[in-house]
């Protein structure tokens, strides 16, 4: 059974830095181009970040570019997104996603496997 764990999610003051970890068990991970996406209250779920299966090409949300980066670690079945000069509206819960293949993904759908969240509060 597939599972997706997120982690490091929490609340932050806006400027400040996170790391959110998502550790894969269940499938064969390098075999699957990951994602993060992310849902503000009221709002429907978006994408922010992905990376094919070797990491080497990554694509992330035009209004996000230059302050989150998403990385994994094969050896270790994770995904990271490290987030830096946080700002109020990235509060939210961020989700990692599992899409198999090697295609960049933005698409919710194009997704097969999905984490629990974790939330992200940015105070003012």
């Amino acid at each position: 059974q597939a599972r997706l764990v997120e982690s490091g999610g929490e609340l932050v003051q806006a400027g400040g830095s996170l790391r959110l970890s998502c550790a894969a068990s269940g499938l064969s991970f390098r075999l699957y181009a990951m994602g993060w996406f992310r849902q503000a209250p009221g709002k429907e779920r978006e994408f922010v970040a992905a990376t094919t299966r070797s990491g080497g090409s990554t694509r992330y949300a035009e209004s996000l570019k230059g302050r989150f980066t998403i990385s994994r670690d094969n050896a270790k079945n994770t995904v990271f997104l490290q987030m830096n000069s946080l700002k109020p509206e990235d509060t939210a819960v961020y989700y990692c996603a599992a899409a198999f293949g090697d295609r960049i993904a933005i698409g919710t759908h194009d997704y097969l496997y999905w984490g629990q969240g974790t939330l992200v509060t940015v105070s003012s």
